[in-house]
């Protein structure tokens, strides 16, 4: 890529900046949001897909660049970004109108929808071509992943979806001749699927036509006014009569229920209309069957809502939530079994044929609901007690996933009696089963009585045998992450520190881990060193050259938590011996006090201080022929925070000294 050109390029035009810190964050925010697909969309799907995929990218560049906080990053960096977040930010108003704007309308405008998302990856394209990758601090696969998309977005050529033209023209072939057998198959394919869909889509079109008025032309009204009354002729022919009569007998007879009054969580975010058959994907969000089947099987597989990759395409029945819903439906008289229209007309009982329904009573549905997650519960442990492997399987995923809902669940599941069996099934020799069972006791520990549970029932050997010899690293991520969350109660540092093989297991995911567990591992091990006699037992199992390794590894980016681990061993004299034979650490200390993190720079004067201190001379001489070593030491002094300051003040002193042979350093 080009290294720098000169600004006066029509793409770098821009009046004004944002400070590169704000600019990175707002970037980093923006691009998540675009990224975070809240809803299906049902026109250019595949389009938007493919851009959120690219704009994905970019986040990951983004958050790099931020997390360096490299201070001498090029002008010409600063420019490119500002052009990207303008560029970002037409990429989301282009989705939100493809999914919040008039479905037909939208269909109608395919091939300048997909011009405007064309134009959009072109500009990309041009400012990659500037930008000076070279010079910024970024892992070789985000490098790589850049690089790529760079080189795709110039090799990109236009062209509208087919599948998009097909039904564009299939749109204007219905304009022309209303035929309703397929009027119905095609409002379906878009999704426009009932009455309040139509009203809805009727007032999208009616706010279009009043933007068009001025600016597109009388042919553009003109459509969009044949659009409307297609819409109106769908409602009549394409809906039984007897739902239009049922609709208008509600809104004129009776007070009814509304879509207001049903709670959000009843509705399937896809189609928003309320659950038949709640199930929850892989992501742990939870949609009415029909729905995200439609989803999976039309070639997507991410997660609709949280844009997460389903990492499995299994269905798991969300019986909490059924339950919840069984009861409501019960006590409103709604029919479970029928999709929920705008409006719903109810018979109450046989002595009163019809009856408005009461404002929900809010204490009663969150009791329903702890009823509701209490049965669930019992009903999940009683499968761990009795059943099959296959049983035993699904049901600890389901609890894992349960338990992620909020505090009130994992005190019920507690409650149920499922931490025991839980603990069992990590020696069951099942990876999935065990990788399950150890997840569900990481979320259940979130909740601080939960934690006293699993240790009492004898969970620490267990834990510590996944961490050692778990089948997935998932499950080894997990049980470190656990042994993390249980080190927060401190008589647990002792009794997990006390096991023989708890903390050797933690060195070597230290080692052998991908990033995220490696940061599990350092975490977990910076807990138990806070136990003063642990921190012999860390430096034993070969912890200290490890953590340096980690302060250089971009990959797996945890430099602070390897940094706080050393300055807690520094404690012990084991620590402090094995920290002094490294010659590699102190320029890199040195470098870490000039860009490191306010809490990095904190814990490096830390380990510096402590190295140079009661009989650190030889460190102290390595240090002072470090030409970066006092003006680092001095800046961090000066405007360091308190604790900083204060550490650095002691390590001048100590370093002056040093400068004289007859004061010992």
């Amino acid at each position: 890529m080009a290294m720098d050109v000169a600004l006066s390029s029509p793409i770098m035009a821009a009046s004004a900046f944002l400070p590169y810190g704000s600019l990175l964050q707002s970037l980093i925010v923006l691009a998540n949001e675009v990224c975070l697909e809240e809803k299906a969309s049902f026109v250019q799907a595949r389009t938007v897909s493919t851009m959120r995929r690219r704009i994905k990218l970019l986040a990951f560049l983004f958050e790099e660049v931020h997390e360096s906080n490299s201070p001498q990053l090029p002008p010409s960096s600063l420019v490119c970004f500002t052009e990207l977040f303008s560029v970002v930010r037409r990429v989301k108003l282009l989705i939100l109108s493809c999914e919040e704007g008039s479905r037909l309308w939208s269909l109608l405008q395919t091939e300048l929808i997909s011009n405007q998302f064309y134009q959009l990856v072109k500009e990309i394209g041009r400012v990659l071509d500037i930008l000076p990758l070279s010079f910024l601090k970024l892992t070789d696969d985000t490098r790589e992943q850049v690089e790529l998309l760079h080189n795709q977005a110039k090799r990109f050529e236009f062209s509208a979806d087919e599948r998009e033209l097909r039904r564009r023209d299939e749109l204007l072939e219905l304009m022309m001749n209303k035929k309703n057998k397929d009027l119905a198959e095609f409002f379906s394919s878009v999704g426009l699927r009932s009455l309040m869909d139509c009203d809805e889509e009727i007032s999208k079109l009616e706010v279009e036509a009043l933007k068009q008025a001025g600016t597109g032309g009388i042919m553009v009204v003109s459509n969009i006014n044949n659009l409307i009354s297609l819409v109106r002729h769908a409602k009549t022919v394409v809906f039984s009569k007897k739902e239009q009569f049922n609709l208008k007998f509600q809104h004129h007879s009776c007070s009814s229920i509304s879509m207001d009054q049903i709670p959000d969580d009843f509705r399937c975010p896809i189609s928003l209309d309320m659950m038949r058959d709640p199930v929850i994907v892989s992501s742990g969000h939870t949609y009415d069957r029909n729905s995200i089947a439609q989803w999976i099987d039309s070639g997507h597989h991410v997660c609709p809502k949280s844009n997460q990759r389903l990492i499995h395409v299994a269905l798991i029945p969300n019986y909490a939530l059924k339950s919840l819903m069984q009861q409501w439906c019960q006590e409103n008289n709604v029919n479970l079994f029928e999709p929920t229209k705008p409006c719903s007309f109810l018979k109450r009982s046989n002595s009163r044929r019809y009856r408005s329904i009461e404002p929900i009573d809010h204490i009663s549905a969150s009791k329903a609901t702890t009823d509701a997650v209490k049965m669930t519960a019992e009903f999940l442990v009683g499968k761990l007690a009795t059943g099959s492997p296959d049983v035993q399987r699904q049901a600890a995923y389901e609890l894992r996933l349960l338990a992620k809902t909020g505090m009130d669940s994992r005190r019920m599941i507690a409650e149920a009696g499922a931490i025991p069996f839980l603990v069992t099934l990590l020696r069951s020799g099942d990876p999935r089963i065990e990788e399950n069972a150890v997840t569900a006791l990481f979320n259940l520990a979130i909740f601080n009585n939960n934690k006293i549970l699993i240790v009492a029932a004898g969970a620490i050997d267990n834990i510590t045998h996944i961490l050692e010899s778990g089948k997935t690293m998932g499950a080894r991520e997990n049980a470190a992450a656990t042994i993390f969350s249980l080190t927060m109660v401190d008589e647990f540092k002792i009794s997990i520190g006390a096991s023989p093989k708890a903390i050797p297991a933690l060195v070597r995911l230290l080692k052998e881990g991908n990033s995220a567990g490696k940061r599990d591992a350092a975490t977990a091990l910076c807990n138990l060193a806070l136990y003063k006699a642990n921190k012999a037992c860390i430096v034993g199992a070969g912890a200290v050259p490890l953590l340096i390794e980690l302060l250089t590894d971009e990959k797996a980016g945890i430099t602070d938590d390897a940094l706080q681990a050393l300055s807690l061993v520094l404690g012990c004299c084991e620590g402090l011996q094995e920290i002094r034979k490294s010659r590699v650490l102190v320029p890199l200390l040195v470098d870490l006090l000039r860009f490191g993190s306010p809490k990095g720079k904190e814990c490096s004067i830390t380990v510096l201080l402590g190295m140079c201190k009661d009989g650190g001379e030889e460190v102290g001489r390595r240090l002072l022929m470090n030409p970066r070593s006092i003006p680092s030491v001095q800046s961090l002094a000066a405007d360091g925070s308190l604790k900083a300051r204060r550490k650095a003040d002691a390590l001048l002193r100590l370093l002056n000294r040093c400068c004289f042979p007859s004061q010992p350093c």
